[in-house]
């Protein structure tokens, strides 16, 4: 029973540093504001020429702002600061998990620029929206990287994080999100 109390106690104090300690003393992480629209779109122009995918990206600032700050807006952005200059972001919204009757957080986009990697401005990311998804009660934190992507699927790994190889990603978008919303429903 003591050492059972004793393991306890040291648990919790290793949470509370872990959960205190400074990520990095140069980094910081904010709240996005609508001022920091066109570098959001910025950042998400980057990904997308990451990820081979520039083509498709068709947001526009007025979109994001709407989006990220419109009222009923249901997604958020943080941005990875060094010395007042953004170097990376994450966007993120609530989902739900029914088998857990809990929130969980999904992490949409993680972007830090190619310079800045390897210093920590990806952590800093993950390590701040971890520790809103825990303060929120969340069930879990979840978010998706394309499989060619060897450095984030490692980065990932490494901070414990497990690859969900039995489900399957499904989209519906364009044509055929609109052929199925104008289907008739079955009587």
């Amino acid at each position: 029973m003591i050492r059972a109390r004793a393991a306890g106690r040291w648990a919790r104090y290793h949470r509370r540093r872990l959960y205190e300690r400074p990520v990095m003393s140069k980094l910081t992480i904010r709240a996005a504001e609508p001022a920091d629209v066109p570098q959001i779109l910025a950042f998400v122009r980057e990904l997308a020429i990451y990820e081979k995918a520039l083509d498709e990206v068709v947001a526009t600032e007025a979109m994001l702002e709407t989006s990220l700050f419109g009222p009923g807006s249901t997604v958020d952005a943080v941005l990875c600061e060094r010395d007042g200059r953004a170097i990376g972001f994450a966007v993120y919204f609530f989902n739900y998990s029914t088998w857990l009757g809990r929130n969980g957080l999904y992490l949409e986009d993680l972007f830090v620029q190619p310079a800045a990697r390897g210093e920590g401005a990806g952590r800093a990311l993950l390590v701040h929206l971890a520790r809103m998804a825990v303060d929120r009660g969340c069930g879990r934190f979840e978010w998706s990287v394309l499989d060619w992507n060897r450095p984030a699927i490692d980065f990932y790994e490494s901070l414990g994080a497990v690859a969900q190889s039995e489900w399957i990603g499904y989209r519906l978008e364009g044509p055929a999100l609109r052929r199925l919303a104008e289907t008739a429903s079955p009587a």
